[in-house]
């Protein structure tokens, strides 16, 4: 398996700490507001990371946090006049919603920052211990010039850090570039007790402290969006190197920007989209087949008729899964014709195919892509099938098995026992009502077709395509399904 390594610069072949055990930190969210398109890629980006894992047999420890305390949770609390920590829990709990519509699933430990203080004050302690961190008035400073190596990460100087960072001016540090480990308490803010007084961490030590309670000193894999390269991530290595003296993670996997006219998605520009909303207007598993459909390092350029495009796209493989229903329903035969045994060849390349992709770089798009090529392969045979005697069993089952462990790793809809993929026929605001009455119509339509009443019969058809729908008559009756 290659993965892409930032620290490295180039695809590297996956070799864990531990054979068959993956050790995962991923960046969670600043609770300070719904969470929005940008922040969602890195969350289904490196859960289907996770399942792909899984999907190989990894046993997998996977821990993202989430940021609780931090500078604009306060500004956005000062805003509304509500506590900061009850602010932050309560978009803990929104973000548990859109994720948990976005098919992500739950991390073995969400840990907060509010509830690591005594790690987050005992790691500041040891740097200072070590010299590689001062005290001024009650701030504690990383000083970066004890970590000879400061930079590996980004592939940045010094000089240039300098030159391009938005740095404010504080004669108090050593270097400019030195970053907060500890601020003081500050007049209406909350603050927490610690030996160089009341104060807070600052951003880029909360996540040492909590991956090294949760994974060690070194682990597998750390991920997050190409925007935490620096200084969020820089400032990580050198604070867990310089306390530990041995190396952080082992992989640093970055995904790429959304961009909205090819402007990055940010909530500082203005031009970002809350998953909230969007949910209201496309199907969760659409978003996340969307945010899929390019490989993760690349930009990935949002607009509605990428989205529409995809739920097209995620048509084509319900209505497949329809269809083998459909069959399976219809006493498929027990022996294989030439038929059956060339589909059976035919899955078993798709699923080799399948895996080569995910194992380049976790090459989604073209996992994707093969997926659609692996329903096309069944939709042949069931047209053939249907035309000669019939599908057989072994045939139905193999596709879609097939078709279900692919779904195991991007995760597009909604599995159940054994990973049986639950087409879901709720319609977002609308409940199942949609699919309810979709039912009634076809039954009515069914009913005009049983008394030859071919006139009601087709205008029922044809109303519907007006409105969208499409009629399809097999076999095994009609189905539907949107244009």
């Amino acid at each position: 398996m290659q993965i892409y390594n930032t620290l490295t610069r180039r695809k590297e072949e996956l070799v864990p700490r531990e054979p068959g055990k993956i050790y995962m930190y991923v960046c969670g969210p600043t609770t300070y507001n719904f969470i929005h398109l940008g922040n969602a890629r890195p969350l289904v980006v490196f859960d289907t990371v996770r399942r792909y894992f899984l999907y190989k047999g990894y046993s997998v420890r996977y821990i993202q946090n989430f940021t609780d305390i931090d500078d604009k949770i306060i500004n956005r609390a000062r805003e509304e006049g509500e506590d900061p920590i009850q602010l932050a829990r309560k978009y803990v709990e929104e973000y548990f919603r859109d994720a948990d519509a976005l098919n992500v699933m739950r991390a073995d430990v969400h840990p907060k920052v509010s509830g690591h203080l005594p790690e987050i004050v005992d790691l500041v302690r040891v740097l200072i211990e070590r010299g590689h961190a001062y005290v001024v008035e009650g701030d504690v400073y990383f000083d970066i010039s004890s970590f000879k190596e400061y930079g590996k990460l980004s592939g940045r100087s010094l000089d240039d850090m300098q030159a391009g960072a938005r740095v404010d001016v504080d004669p108090r540090k050593r270097h400019p570039m030195d970053f907060a480990l500890w601020k003081s308490a500050k007049p209406g803010e909350p603050a927490w007790d610690s030996p160089w007084g009341p104060g807070r961490p600052g951003w880029h030590i909360e996540c040492s402290a909590m991956s090294r309670k949760y994974l060690g000193d070194n682990f597998d894999i750390h991920g997050g969006g190409f925007d935490l390269i620096f200084p969020h991530h820089e400032n990580e290595i050198a604070q867990s190197e310089a306390a530990t003296g041995q190396p952080f993670a082992r992989y640093w996997m970055h995904n790429g920007f959304i961009t909205v006219n090819q402007e990055k998605m940010s909530k500082s520009l203005g031009n970002f989209f809350l998953v909230r909303e969007i949910l209201d207007k496309f199907p969760p598993e659409t978003v996340r087949f969307f945010l899929l459909s390019t490989h993760y390092r690349s930009p990935l350029d949002f607009d509605d008729e990428k989205l529409s495009a995809a739920g097209r796209g995620l048509e084509r493989i319900k209505n497949c899964l329809r269809g083998l229903e459909e069959a399976k329903s219809g006493m498929p035969r027990q022996d294989l014709s030439g038929e059956d045994k060339a589909l059976l060849e035919a899955m078993e390349k798709r699923r080799q195919e399948f895996e080569a992709a995910m194992e380049d770089d976790f090459n989604t798009a073209l996992a994707t892509g093969i997926m659609f090529d692996a329903v096309g392969d069944i939709n042949s045979y069931l047209h053939r099938a249907g035309a000669a005697q019939g599908p057989s069993d072994q045939g139905l089952e193999r596709a879609a098995g097939l078709l279900e462990s692919f779904n195991s790793v991007l995760g597009l809809f909604k599995s159940g026992p054994a990973g049986k993929i639950i087409l879901d026929r709720e319609v977002p605001g609308e409940g199942k009502l949609v699919g309810d009455l979709m039912d009634l119509i076809i039954k009515v339509r069914a009913g005009a077709r049983a008394r030859k009443d071919w006139a009601s019969a087709d205008s029922i058809r044809n109303g519907l395509k007006e409105l969208g729908i499409i009629l399809e008559d097999t076999p095994q009756g009609a189905r539907w399904k949107r244009v």
